[in-house]
């Protein structure tokens, strides 16, 4: 019984060959599972992604794709006519192209939804921008196997690559400002200069971010409107990203007036640096007797402030200019002000109204 023949092929050799096929998938099934078991296990004792990675790439490995390479491979051992062979070899190659744009994409999908993790921490227009990244890249993946798969059939793809590049070439011209903020995007949600919430100045534009779009960022400015700018213009743009600052360095000046003791001079820096030292969240850097101003001594004090919160700046340069203002008028130490000489070369007359004439002769005053 074994020996026959069925489509010019004895029905042993076609029970072998379907045994073969039947044991590469069932070998296929098994390795599958075992890699899924140790990896997930390993995983778990892991803070990597690249054990997760593999995990998710596995498991989109498909049995029946697997069926047809397995049924060409067997087939070699039976006597074929030329066009089922040919048949068999299509059907095989579409299915390994096929398994293997399933496993790009899920490495694509698991890529992005660990991405999509985190920028849902950080808001929700990064997830739409990573929504785009997804289809851009796998409308790309697919386009590139479905070429593959057409060139191994034997169609001529060359025509249509030049059709492809020409069309691909008009389109992107008709929206290049449109792709440019698009890949614009992408660049802040892969480079991350700046994240929802951050506060950031562009040129003279300062706010908080509250959007980051497929073609624009909106930002909400200290005035309360909100300001738009597109997505290529903020790349190109050097913008001041405060909420990365660990540190505020802080530099004030202040003069005394030039009737000052010498005694009482040399002791101002050392009274400053008492005073911003006793303040919280501060490091002093320094304090000098720096120049002599139009009207007064000039002093430069230098310090740092360990929390880059505006509001506790505020409020620590406050308690340093009110302990500043109580210690000098102990002191009897006086603040400058803007202040002339004037120098008088000749006698000068002043009438008064309803009296006589005074003479001066040179003053200063």
């Amino acid at each position: 019984m074994l020996q026959y023949t069925f489509f010019g092929n004895p029905l042993a050799k076609w029970l072998l060959a379907f045994g073969v096929a039947a044991f590469t998938v069932l070998v296929v099934w098994a390795v599958r599972q075992l890699i899924v078991r140790r990896l997930s296990r390993f995983a778990a004792l892991t803070s990597t992604r690249v054990d997760d990675s593999l995990i998710a790439i596995t498991r989109r490995t498909r049995l029946w794709l697997v069926w047809l390479p397995a049924l060409w491979v067997a087939s070699h051992s039976l006597l074929l006519p030329e066009r089922t062979d040919a048949v068999l070899r299509g059907a095989a190659i579409l299915a390994m192209i096929w398994q293997f744009g399933l496993w790009i994409g899920a490495g694509i999908d698991f890529w992005v939804a660990r991405s999509r993790e985190r920028a849902m921490e950080e808001g929700s227009g990064a997830a739409t921008s990573l929504s785009a990244l997804t289809f851009v890249a796998k409308t790309v993946l697919w386009s590139i196997l479905l070429l593959v798969a057409l060139d191994n059939l034997g169609i001529d793809v060359t025509a249509m690559i030049a059709g492809l590049g020409v069309g691909g070439v008009a389109v992107a011209l008709a929206v290049q400002n449109i792709l440019g903020d698009l890949f614009a995007s992408l660049s802040i949600v892969i480079d991350k200069p700046f994240v929802i919430g951050d506060f950031i100045i562009v040129d003279e534009y300062m706010g908080t971010v509250e959007h980051v779009g497929l073609k624009t960022t909106r930002i909400r400015s200290l005035g309360g409107e909100q300001l738009v700018f597109s997505n290529s213009d903020l790349l190109k743009a050097r913008l001041r990203n405060y909420k990365r600052m660990r540190e505020r360095r802080i530099v004030f000046k202040f003069g005394i007036l030039y009737e000052t003791p010498v005694d009482q001079l040399e002791g101002v820096a050392d009274q400053v640096r008492e005073i911003v030292s006793a303040q919280p969240l501060v490091r002093f850097d320094r304090a000098h007797f720096a120049s002599f101003g139009d009207s007064s001594y000039d002093f430069e004090v230098v310090y740092w402030m360990l929390d880059p919160d505006y509001n506790k700046y505020m409020d620590t340069q406050q308690a340093i200019n009110l302990a500043m203002v109580r210690a000098f008028e102990r002191a009897g130490i006086g603040f400058a002000y803007p202040t002339r000489t004037l120098h008088l070369a000749g006698p000068v007359q002043i009438r008064g109204a309803g009296e006589g004439t005074t003479d001066f002769g040179a003053q200063r005053i």
